[in-house]
C-alpha cells in the first residue's frame, strides 16, 4: 500500500516513541526496531539458513521478498537505515509536482509482514567477512549468505580532495538529489525558490545512477521556468560529447523545446569547484552560476568498502566498485556474498557497466535471491542477465517521453552482450507505458 502523510509521520513517530511503547506493552514479542547495544547480537537464530540483505533500496527490498517466495524455509532480514523508502525513479516528475510524495514514499513493514521477513531500521557498521557476520549500530548479526545493496555514494574527493567543509557546502547548498531523499526536499524547495539567474548542472561522469536523469531533469526545470515565466537559464556541463543515452531525443528537445532555457556545453570535464564563490573550472571553460547542481562524480556506496567489496585495477588502485562475477553477482573472494544494484562493477569489456537504474537493481535482486534458494536446495544455479527500461519525462505538458531499451546475452565465450535500443521520438503513449511499467515494478517491491 502506499504511505500516506498521515501514516509517514505515524511510522516515523513509532522509531523512536513508538517502538518503545510496544516493548513495554510485549516485551517477549520480537520488534522490527528493537534497541540493544552493539556488543550483543541483534537477533537470536531462528533455524534454517540465514540471509542478511543490507539496503532496502530498488534492489534489496526485491531480494527480500523474492527470498522468502523462493524459499518461505530461510530467515531472511532486511538492514536499513531510513524509516520508509523513497524512490529515486521517477523522483524527477516529483520535483515539479507531475507525481505527489505519496507516489514515492513506501512503508518497509508492510511488506515484510505479508512475506514473513524481518525489516530492522539501523546502519550498518562494519563486516566481519571471516566471521560471516555485520555489524549495526544495534548489535551484530552472522549470516549464511549476505547481499549488499550499497547503492552509491557522492566522490567529492575528486573535486575538493580531503577538504570536507569545501563538500559538504556543496552537498548542503547545491545537492545533487541522487540519494533519497533529504536532498530531494531541499533541491525541490531550491526549484520553487528559484526567481531567475544562472543555473548550472554538472553531470557526474560515467558511470553514474539513473534514474533519475540528469537530462530529464533539466528538462522538467527548464519546462517548470518557461511555463512560470521565469527569467533564468540552466546550463548543463556534460563531461561527454553529447548527450547518452538517448542522444538524438534529448537534443532534438533542448534545441525545440527549450532554446531559451537550455544551453548545453559536451566535453565539460571539471577540473575545479568552487562552492562558496559559485565558480567552476572545466576543459570546456569556466562559469559562475547563481544556483547550482552538483552532481559529483560517483562510487559504491559506503557499504561496499566497509565489506572490503571494493575491486582494484592492475595498478592497485581502488575502482570505486564492488568486484563481482559478472554472472553471478558474487565477490570474487567470498561466493557467499552478493552485490547488486549500482555498486556493482564493471561485468563486460564490450560495454563495462550495467546502467545503474532501479530496474536493473529489481531484476537482479530477483536474480541472486533465485541463485540463494538453488544453492540452499543443493542445485547448480543456472546463469540469468537483467534487462532494463528507462523512460524520461522532457515535456510536462502536454506530457512527452522519450525511453531506451537494453537487452544482454551471453556469447559463446561467456562475455555480456549488450543491445541498446534508443527510442528518439518523444510522445504521449511513452509516458502511459512510463506509468505503467513503475507501477510493475511498484508492485513487485511492495505487494
Amino acid at each position: 500500500m502506499k504511505l500516506t502523510r498521515r501514516q509517514f509521520i505515524a511510522a516515523t513517530g513509532a522509531l523512536g516513541a513508538g517502538a518503545a511503547t510496544s516493548a513495554i506493552a510485549q516485551p517477549t514479542s520480537p520488534l522490527p526496531f528493537l534497541i540493544t547495544t552493539q556488543n550483543g547480537p541483534l537477533l537470536p537464530r531462528a533455524g534454517g539458513k540465514r540471509v542478511v540483505v543490507c539496503g532496502g533500496g530498488w534492489g534489496g527490498i526485491t531480494a527480500a521478498k523474492h527470498l522468502k517466495k523462493n524459499d518461505p524455509t530461510l530467515e531472511v532480514i532486511l538492514l536499513e537505515r531510513n524509516p520508509v523508502f523513497f524512490s529515486c525513479p521517477m523522483s524527477n516528475k516529483w520535483l515539479i509536482d507531475v507525481v505527489d510524495s505519496d507516489y514515492l514514499t513506501w512503508s518497509y513493514l508492510p511488506i515484510a509482514q505479508k512475506h514473513d521477513y524481518r525489516f530492522i531500521q539501523t546502519e550498518v557498521v562494519a563486516f566481519e567477512r571471516e566471521h560471516k557476520r555485520v555489524i549495526t549500530a544495534q548489535g551484530w548479526i552472522d549470516y549464511d549468505y549476505l547481499i549488499i545493496g550499497a547503492g552509491i555514494r557522492y566522490h567529492y574527493e575528486a573535486w575538493f580532495g580531503n577538504d570536507r567543509k569545501a563538500a559538504e557546502h556543496a552537498r548542503a547548498h547545491f545537492p545533487a538529489a541522487y540519494i533519497p531523499n533529504a536532498e530531494h526536499y531541499a533541491l525541490k524547495q531550491g526549484i520553487r525558490n528559484f526567481k531567475g539567474g544562472d543555473l548550472v548542472m554538472t553531470l557526474p561522469p560515467p558511470p553514474h545512477r539513473c534514474p533519475p536523469s540528469p537530462y530529464e531533469r533539466a528538462c522538467l526545470i527548464a519546462w517548470h521556468i518557461k511555463t512560470h515565466g521565469i527569467k533564468g537559464r540552466i546550463t548543463i556541463l556534460d563531461p561527454k560529447d553529447s548527450p547518452k543515452p538517448i542522444t538524438e531525443g534529448f537534443k532534438e528537445a533542448f534545441a525545440t523545446l527549450y532554446k531559451d532555457q537550455i544551453t548545453y556545453v559536451p566535453n565539460a570535464v571539471i577540473t575545479e569547484v568552487d562552492p562558496f564563490n559559485r565558480k567552476i573550472r572545466t576543459k570546456a571553460g569556466d562559469f559562475r552560476f547563481d544556483h547550482g547542481i552538483l552532481m559529483a562524480p560517483h562510487q559504491a556506496g559506503d557499504m561496499a568498502w566497509k565489506a572490503g567489496a571494493i575491486g582494484r585495477n592492475a595498478e592497485g588502485k581502488a575502482t570505486g566498485w564492488a568486484d563481482v562475477d559478472p554472472v553471478f553477482l558474487n565477490l570474487r573472494d567470498d561466493r557467499d556474498v552478493y552485490v547488486i544494484g549500482d555498486a556493482v562493477g564493471a561485468v563486460s569489456p564490450q560495454f563495462n557497466f550495467y546502467p545503474k537504474a532501479g530496474h536493473v537493481a529489481n531484476y537482479q535482486g530477483r536474480i541472486v535471491a533465485r541463485y540463494i534458494a538453488d544453492r540452499v536446495a543443493g542445485k547448480t544455479p543456472r546463469a540469468a542477465l537483467p534487462d532494463n527500461l528507462c523512460f524520461m519525462m522532457v515535456n510536462a505538458s502536454p506530457r512527452e517521453d522519450i525511453a531506451v531499451r537494453f537487452r544482454y546475452h551471453l556469447d559463446d565465450k561467456g562475455t555480456i552482450i549488450q543491445e541498446q535500443i534508443d527510442d528518439n521520438l518523444r510522445r504521449d503513449d511513452l509516458v502511459t507505458e512510463d506509468f505503467q511499467w513503475a507501477s510493475r515494478m511498484f508492485e513487485d517491491m511492495f505487494t
